[in-house]
């Protein structure tokens, strides 16, 4: 069973202090605040307490650079559920490296992992070829190294979880169901 304070403690545990960042579980939609003179640390406050919000939520600020932690949501635009096809080429374009940093945090916390495309009521996408771009994505990352707080907190979940550290390509084997490959290459 996956508790969400376990990984606000792990999460709090690691970057409160050095970074003035915390993970807060929220109520309502996610959002990243930095600090203010209201608030004294930057928050990533995770939607309705979900497990696998939060570790979306982390992925985004994990990719994000130290200028963009000072704005509000790291000064991305987000376009709500109903996209047309152009605005979700755009969402999945920016989502990419985040979900395969959640892919990767999934891992080491032996949680189930699954790509979104956020688009319920918006213009069709082909899933599996977005998630076949996650995937290709994780692997590179994989080859080429996480970024330090990723590294860190990925080697920090592994332990608490007890999975394997470090992560290797063999734990992340992808196929795209066969009588779904033919075709999709050229979708989205």
């Amino acid at each position: 069973m996956h508790k969400i304070e376990d990984l606000i403690a792990v999460f709090n545990g690691l970057f409160l202090a050095p970074l003035n960042t915390e993970l807060v579980a929220g109520l309502e939609e996610p959002i990243y605040l930095p600090a203010s003179e209201a608030y004294p640390h930057h928050r990533i406050i995770f939607a309705h307490g979900f497990y696998a919000s939060a570790l979306h939520e982390i992925a985004h600020w994990l990719v994000a650079g130290k200028a963009r932690r000072e704005l509000e949501d790291y000064g991305y635009w987000y376009c709500p559920d109903g996209r047309d096809e152009t605005k979700q080429r755009e969402f999945e374009h920016v989502e990419v490296k985040p979900q395969a940093i959640e892919w990767a945090l999934s891992a080491a916390a032996n949680f189930s992992f699954n790509v979104s495309v956020d688009n319920l009521s918006g213009a069709q996408t082909c899933r599996f070829n977005f998630q076949k771009r996650v995937h290709q994505q994780l692997i590179s990352l994989l080859d080429i190294g996480f970024n330090e707080r990723a590294t860190c907190l990925l080697e920090a979940l592994s332990q608490f979880y007890n999975t394997p550290w470090p992560l290797n390509k063999s734990q992340f084997n992808w196929n795209i169901p066969s009588d779904l490959s033919v075709g999709i290459e050229n979708e989205i």
